[in-house]
């Protein structure tokens, strides 16, 4: 009996052509836009997610606050953490190694053409290896850098790429190029990650670094390994006492940050997924008239049949089945709008997600959800019958001899 319904249905909204695809119309645009959305935010979640290129969960990030300029993290702020910080940061129970680090932005040049780009500093000695291993840094063609490279440099994969690093010209190692005007041979180049930003860094030994830049004792980022994960609050609150009495600054009113990758990347998350649930709820705007939309057209249906109406009551039809055979024909006009605005919402995350990729220079692979198909349809057919609803009603109190005089 129901199928029969649904085939009733079919029939009806195939007879009204052009107004039940003007009907669909806002349905299909409020599904559109929210499954687009949805995929797109899902997708650009996974590419900032992918920036913070760190292997471990068991590293803090400590940088200077109050800064006085743009620039990398940690850099251009009022009072710069130093070498010896590190060094007092290490020399904790807790801690197993403390790696300073510098972060600059440099002109480089090669091929007659110039850019300016990051290039971040790998510290001597054994806590070189520490370095290689929490930045998860491998080599496609050449080697990594070693003791003794003093002007050798490692170059991010899209910076060999002709078509990606601004020099129009392809990077292979050995090739030489000016760094704030000083010569560098390329020692290596690196495999390409998910981070656009290790994708199009370059990465120098830390005392010639400090060299063309001059930088003296100042550290923007010191990377520290914790002895234990389970360590990690207790780890950070050493730090943070630590450093508030060598900064002279009390609690509360710190100028420096202790982070972990994963607080990093949760406080991004949450205002990815913010900025989503605010744009989706906008989106609802466009069901909302379509929603409407499917009233209107239902409410003239009952109209225009009302001769209809009248010989399925007179053969013996009840209230109900009049009122089921109208409300399952304005679902059908919701799950059709929403089966067109999954196909057309998922068509445009796809895109949408391609453009981020080539924008970032990350792989953030596109995502089908059934869930969200799924729920997609669900609610389309569930909006279109709760709009059918009076309609469906004003149809089924139809009287028999009132509906055949039409």
């Amino acid at each position: 009996m129901i199928r029969d319904y649904f085939w009733f249905g079919i029939k009806n909204l195939r007879r009204r052509g052009i107004r039940s695809w003007l009907t669909l119309l806002g349905i299909v645009i409020g599904i559109a836009a929210v499954v687009s959305l949805i995929s797109l935010g899902d997708g650009l979640k996974t590419a900032v997610n992918s920036q913070f290129g760190i292997s471990t969960t068991e590293t803090l990030t400590i940088q200077a606050g109050g800064l006085s300029g743009y620039g990398p993290p940690g850099t251009g702020v009022v009072k710069p953490l130093t070498e010896d910080d590190s060094d007092a940061i290490e020399a904790l129970d807790t801690v197993e190694v403390a790696v300073p680090r510098n972060i600059e932005t440099l002109k480089v040049e090669f091929n007659d053409k110039a850019i300016f780009s990051y290039a971040a500093s790998i510290i001597e000695g054994e806590k070189r290896q520490y370095i290689y291993e929490i930045a998860d840094l491998e080599v496609e063609t050449g080697r990594l850098l070693k003791d003794g490279d003093s002007y050798k440099v490692m170059i991010g994969n899209n910076l060999a790429d002709a078509d990606k690093n601004g020099f129009e010209k392809t990077i292979e190692v050995g090739n030489n190029i000016l760094i704030q005007g000083k010569e560098f041979q390329i020692a290596g180049i690196l495999k390409k990650k998910g981070s656009f930003i290790f994708n199009n860094a370059f990465y120098i030994d830390d005392t010639p670094l400090r060299e063309i830049t001059k930088s003296g004792d100042s550290v923007d980022i010191i990377a520290v390994k914790v002895k234990d994960k389970d360590l990690m609050e207790k780890a950070k609150e050493d730090i943070e006492q630590l450093l508030r009495k060598r900064r002279d600054v009390k609690e509360g009113e710190e100028d420096f940050s202790v982070s972990t990758p994963q607080a990093t990347l949760d406080t991004v998350n949450q205002i990815l997924g913010g900025v989503q649930a605010f744009i989706v709820v906008i989106a609802f705007a466009s069901i909302l008239v379509g929603a409407v939309g499917i009233v209107n057209t239902m409410t003239t249906s009952v109209l225009e049949r009302r001769k209809d109406i009248g010989v399925m009551k007179a053969i013996g039809a009840r209230n109900s089945d009049i009122f089921l055979q109208f409300f399952i024909e304005a679902g059908l006009l919701g799950l059709i709008g929403g089966l067109i605005g999954v196909i057309i919402g998922s068509l445009i995350g796809f895109a949408g997600i391609t453009v981020i990729n080539n924008f970032l220079g990350v792989t953030a692979a596109p995502k089908i959800s059934i869930v969200l198909i799924s729920s997609s349809l669900i609610g389309g057919f569930f909006i279109g019958s709760i709009s059918g609803i009076l309609p469906a009603m004003q149809a089924a109190r139809q009287k028999p001899v009132d509906a055949l005089r039409g």
